[in-house]
């Protein structure tokens, strides 16, 4: 399967106007087309939205979107799930319409999470316009995609996950890690160690996160890259300056390199806000196990 990148996240929230605060005033993003009352459309580049983020009764993900290059491509996605058993509904042209996607389907992985794989989204022309100068990262200097950022997402039955997303849907193995019981206090079976994968379709290092137990958001975090550390720094600043809670300390992780901290997000997960993420040949990687977490930094609150 050729899916491309992480191309969006569409959330729910029970604090839309919160998340307006926290996106736009914190985070720097950009309100986009779609925006109303009852849904923030968020731009990061020249996508037509990046993030939707919409008023309902719980604090949840929606969908991740993975893209891939067109129609035939998604074509081949459908009948490749079909025929490994995976549910697959085609969106109606209401959604599509919502999207601003020319092709959609609706797949559920091992985890329940629900997932699009998507082709054709709209472009926005207009200048981004970011509230202080920042910008994020999407794309290498030589026009490839890169997608959102990564997301990671709970998975209960990892292994079932790590095979559904390696072998069905394609991603690479980048490496994994193994965490200790009580860092997945919510795992159906408790073991030694529980292993945690990370996996990208393109030269992101990761663009997906597998957390071994369940989260009741159906989301553990998402990331964002800015394009220099002052961005970073600068982004830090405003959340501390916004009393939001800083999950992680700044630090530099072992396996994408990143600098990066954690703040909480409105909805029980958290963003994370980095620099410097590695851009990898996926001809000659080797997966790997990483022993820790981050090379500094990164001390964690809870």
């Amino acid at each position: 399967m050729d899916i491309r990148a992480l191309g969006y996240l569409r959330l729910e929230t029970t604090t839309l106007d919160e998340w307006r605060r926290y996106a736009l005033d914190v985070l720097g993003m950009v309100e986009a087309t779609g925006t109303t009352e009852d849904t923030l459309c968020l731009r990061l580049d020249d996508r037509a939205y990046r993030i939707v983020i919409q008023a309902g009764e719980s604090d949840r993900l929606l969908a991740a979107g993975w893209e891939v290059a067109n129609s035939a491509a998604l074509a081949r996605a459908a009948e490749e799930l079909e025929a490994a058993g995976v549910a697959v509904k085609a969106a109606d042209p209401a959604e599509l319409a919502e999207r601003r996607v020319q092709g959609l389907i609706h797949v559920t992985d091992p985890g329940g999470n629900p997932l699009e794989i998507y082709w054709g989204q709209a472009q926005d022309h207009t200048a981004l316009g970011t509230p202080y100068g920042n910008r994020f990262v999407t794309g290498t200097p030589a026009g490839e995609e890169l997608g959102l950022g990564h997301v990671v997402l709970p998975v209960p039955d990892i292994e079932a996950a790590l095979d559904f997303y390696e072998n069905l849907l394609g991603f690479q193995l980048r490496d994994s890690m193994k965490l200790p019981p009580q860092a997945v206090p919510t795992a159906t079976e408790q073991r030694d160690f529980h292993w945690m994968h990370f996996l990208s379709p393109n030269r992101r290092h990761h663009s997906l996160g597998l957390y071994p137990g369940a989260l009741p958001p159906g989301i553990v975090h998402f990331m964002v890259e800015l394009e220099t550390l002052d961005d970073v720094g600068r982004g830090l600043d405003r959340m501390q300056a916004a009393g939001i809670p800083i999950a992680s300390s700044l630090g530099r992780h072992t396996n994408d390199r990143m600098v990066s901290f954690y703040a909480q997000a409105p909805g029980g997960f958290q963003v994370e806000y980095g620099w410097d993420g590695l851009v990898v040949d996926p001809a000659t990687w080797v997966a790997k196990e990483i022993t820790a977490d981050s090379f500094w930094g990164h001390r964690w609150n809870g």
